[in-house]
């Protein structure tokens, strides 16, 4: 097992791909700290029984400080320290340029890319003080390689993830902690059933067309799903990835290349 005596902060674990995440660090030996603003309970309950002293569910809002805070405190409480970081808790938005708001630019920001800072800057900070190193992994997406006519706010955020991940891993480096990011394509989560439904709205589609269309147009030939991401964040958080820093790698079957 590859993080065995590890502890992580995972956000968003919930559902979707920090959930799959979550339960496959767990399966590689790992202490976690499980993250979500609801549901993070009844998500790994049934879990806690198997993996015994190494569950810990947190329900927190990391747009908020003192959230960010607690969070931290907990995994230091409870674990004596915390060596690896998933920043997986996002939300998305949708809606035609034109018709943007000042509350839909809040609203993604403050937990897409206010929320994934400041929790990376503390996590960094307790890191720091450790003074072990430490990984931490980002979730970006394929739409912060690129701007999309429908969701500008969350392509913005998502290629804010990409650029703090950049600097993050210049100034930790220093400190040996590995900054990197993941960027999904698209991915059948329930996030994407919120996703398609929009589509429907704004291009005049059927439900589940779009589903079928953006499957469809993937070079690998089907949209992906959560458990695509775990071997790829399994790798980032242990040592077999100490000499990469600061990349952002697609896991989109073959959408983004470079």
């Amino acid at each position: 097992m590859k993080l065995t005596n590890k502890t992580a902060i995972i956000t968003g674990a919930g559902s979707g791909i920090s959930n799959a995440i979550a339960k496959k660090f767990l399966e590689e030996g790992a202490n976690c700290v499980l993250v979500d603003v609801k549901h993070v309970d009844e998500a790994f309950a049934p879990l806690k029984d198997k993996y015994k002293n190494r569950i810990v569910t947190v329900t927190a809002d990391i747009s908020k400080i003192e959230d960010i805070a607690k969070t931290v405190l907990t995994a230091v409480k409870v674990f004596g320290e915390v060596n690896i970081l998933l920043n997986g808790a996002g939300i998305y938005g949708m809606r035609p340029l034109l018709e943007d708001s000042f509350d839909d630019f809040q609203r993604l920001f403050s937990v897409n890319v206010q929320g994934s800072f400041f929790m990376m800057q503390a996590v960094a900070k307790q890191m720091v003080k450790q003074g072990k190193g430490g990984k931490i992994l980002n979730i970006s997406s394929q739409a912060g390689r690129r701007g999309e006519a429908l969701s500008a706010h969350y392509c913005a955020t998502k290629a804010a993830i990409i650029s703090y991940t950049q600097s993050a891993a210049l100034a930790l480096a220093e400190h040996k902690i590995n900054v990197n990011a993941i960027a999904p394509g698209v991915i059948d989560t329930p996030m994407w059933d919120h996703v398609d439904a929009l589509f429907a709205k704004y291009e005049n589609l059927q439900i589940g067309e779009k589903k079928r269309q953006v499957g469809k147009a993937v070079p690998l030939g089907r949209m992906g799903v959560a458990e695509d991401f775990t071997g790829t964040a399994v790798f980032l958080a242990s040592s077999d990835s100490d000499y990469i820093t600061g990349q952002t790698l697609n896991v989109d079957g073959g959408n983004c290349m470079n």
